[in-house]
């Protein structure tokens, strides 16, 4: 069974390799090589990282002590960050953080849910229900990628 936790400081550098191994890793399915090591670059400043863990608040997913993908709710609704491991897809971890953040939106009284979700991630959104409100192109480290904003109202 999956558990999900809050984000504890020591979480950072798991989060880290499991953010960066499955845009590496998967998302490298619907991204170029260029497009993915801008995303996810080799060298990247771990004191912003964990600026960024910090200022999110990220819920964790644990499977037998493993840390097998995270995600955030924003106070407006965002989602910010949803990343399961590469080695753990299709196992129910992300379909567990969806619903946990499902049940935190609704005891915050949030009735708006959205994301900006990778080409990758579209199926699983939409399998969930959300729908897509727009196709962007945003420019990371100089890498131009599709995403889509997509949204669930409650």
């Amino acid at each position: 069974m999956v558990l999900i936790r809050h984000y504890a400081e020591e979480d950072a550098e798991a989060l880290w390799h499991l953010f960066f191994n499955t845009i590496r890793l998967i998302n490298s399915r619907d991204y170029s090589q260029l497009q993915v090591e801008a995303w996810a670059p080799e060298s990247f400043d771990f004191n912003v990282w964990q600026k960024k863990m910090r200022a999110i608040k990220p819920f964790v997913a644990e499977l037998d002590g493993v840390i097998v993908g995270y995600t955030d709710l924003q106070s407006s609704g965002l989602i910010d960050h949803f990343f399961c491991h590469h080695e753990y897809q299709g196992k129910g971890v992300g379909r567990a953080l969806m619903k946990h953040v499902m049940q935190q939106g609704k005891s915050q009284n949030i009735t708006r849910f959205y994301s900006e979700v990778s080409i990758t991630a579209k199926p699983f959104y939409q399998h969930l229900g959300f729908s897509v409100v727009n196709e962007r192109t945003i420019e990371v480290r100089g890498e131009k990628l599709v995403n889509y904003v997509m949204e669930k109202l409650s």
